[in-house]
């Protein structure tokens, strides 16, 4: 019985960090023209860094000889290191003398691809969560007979 609750708690961390991957996704699709930040300069791609919520590597797989992992956290949102695009737009109201405009370094066909990666994969801890769910109910159907 313990374990079906683990299996909750794993699936439920996974549908956690997938709903802020989901989040950061759209506001990097959101704001893939913002030309001007409070910052400064143009949008900034951010991309969510994930962490096994047990620790790291070495300290996980001394555990693993014994328990079970615990699920996945979001560790911190990470700036994309790529330089923003340089266009020529003379006209816009954020181009340089020389008539360049730097946009942000977000490539919405890419957010697109990370967009059904993460959706597939909150689809399928929901699943998981889903199918535990049905089996608990089953398990307790059969201790009332």
């Amino acid at each position: 019985m313990k374990e079906f609750f683990r299996i909750f708690q794993i699936s439920g961390s996974a549908l956690t960090a997938q709903r802020w991957r989901l989040n950061v996704i759209s506001s990097n699709l959101a704001n893939a023209e913002t030309t001007r930040t409070p910052q400064g300069g143009p949008y900034r791609r951010k991309d969510v860094l994930f962490v096994p919520s047990s620790g790291q590597f070495p300290e996980i797989l001394g555990r693993e000889i014994t328990t079970v992992q615990q699920g996945v956290r979001v560790q911190q949102i990470v700036e994309d290191p790529r330089p923003p695009r340089s266009v020529y737009n003379p006209g816009h109201p954020d181009a340089d003398p020389s008539g360049y405009v730097l946009l942000p370094n977000v490539n919405p066909l890419e957010e697109m691809v990370n967009l059904i990666a993460a959706a597939r994969s909150y689809e399928a801890n929901l699943e998981v969560f889903n199918a535990t769910k049905a089996m608990l109910l089953k398990a307790l159907e059969i201790g009332r007979i």
